[in-house]
């Protein structure tokens, strides 16, 4: 539904010398013809309720051919075609809202949701500040706007926005999840950290919380936690990404014999994992130095894990670097 729930908006028809001109039994038929609306409307929530989608649609359409301006039949309308995942309708009716009513807040918003579950995230901005320049206080919009601004890669117009849906609504978790996402694109790692632990006290634990954790932890150092952390999210759900990430921390704590194993297993889950691959080789190669260059076994299957990463991904200088040198 719409980000406040089933609101029937309250438009206040004027009725003053009978309508400009209008004679008053036709101002009387168009009261009759705004209550049949508003009962539409009425009947419409009661069937949505029940999840007949279908028939709450048919409800509002008739309230619409009833009453054309009757911005909350076309808010929920749009609610409800966003629900059946059609999109391109839900955002002809909150168009249509928002034509009649420029300031209604719903129609804004459920506009701007739905631009954004299109991947038109300019344009779901735009409609995001439009009904923040409404309600500054609505702790969805705020929200909203700050993961679509991030989506567009620009993590400092998301940053106040994800502050203040934290300040709005302290005790939510994914609110607090998307800024320590904010931070951590923005280089702040132990924000981050902070952001995510608060999250972890505050919702279920998921894959990508613990990994983000992970990563933002790896980059200032905390390898030991990192590694706890992954041992959490591998309980949880393997996966090939997690168990690459386990490869490094193990590998920055110098504990290759558990390191080639992590990075073995992401490739094993996942041949195309170039990063896992890239771990492997160098492990390999360090497994080579460090027996003054006699292991050639060991040096020979980390060049050749090399090849393979750079068959997955050629732009990776380093990688091309480290096979000239030992291969």
């Amino acid at each position: 539904m719409s980000a406040r729930g089933w609101v029937i908006l309250a438009l206040t028809l004027t009725v003053a010398g009978g309508l400009g001109g209008c004679s008053m039994s036709s101002a009387a038929q168009v009261r009759k013809a705004d209550l049949r609306a508003r009962e539409y409307v009425a009947q419409a929530v009661q069937l949505s309720d029940k999840g007949l989608v279908d028939e709450a649609i048919a409800q509002l359409q008739l309230a619409i051919k009833e009453n054309p301006t009757l911005t909350t039949a076309h808010v929920n309308l749009g609610a409800l075609y966003q629900v059946q995942g059609d999109y391109k309708s839900a955002e002809a009716s909150y168009r249509e809202a928002v034509a009649i009513e420029p300031r209604s807040f719903d129609g804004q918003y459920g506009l701007g949701l739905v631009l954004q579950l299109m991947d038109r995230l300019g344009e779901a901005v735009a409609s995001y500040l439009r009904a923040l320049a409404i309600d500054p206080e609505d702790f969805h919009a705020n929200l909203n706007l700050a993961t679509a601004y991030l989506q567009e890669r620009h993590p400092r117009q998301a940053l106040p926005y994800a502050e203040q849906a934290v300040a709005l609504d302290p005790e939510n978790g994914p609110a607090r999840v998307n800024l320590g996402a904010i931070y951590a694109t923005l280089g702040d790692h132990e924000r981050a950290i902070q952001s995510y632990q608060a999250a972890a006290e505050l919702m279920d634990l998921t894959a990508p919380l613990l990994l983000n954790l992970a990563d933002s932890l790896g980059e200032t150092g905390r390898y030991q936690e990192m590694v706890n952390t992954l041992g959490q999210l591998l309980k949880m759900e393997p996966s090939a990404q997690a168990y690459e990430r386990l490869g490094y921390a193990y590998f920055r704590l110098d504990r290759l014999n558990e390191a080639l194993p992590a990075f073995a297993k992401a490739v094993e889950l996942d041949p195309k994992h170039y990063p896992a691959l890239n771990g492997m080789g160098v492990c390999l190669l360090n497994r080579y130095l460090r027996s003054d260059r006699t292991n050639t076994d060991a040096r020979r299957e980390g060049v050749e894990a090399l090849r393979r990463s750079l068959r997955l991904n050629r732009r990776q200088p380093r990688i091309v670097d480290l096979v000239s040198r030992y291969g």
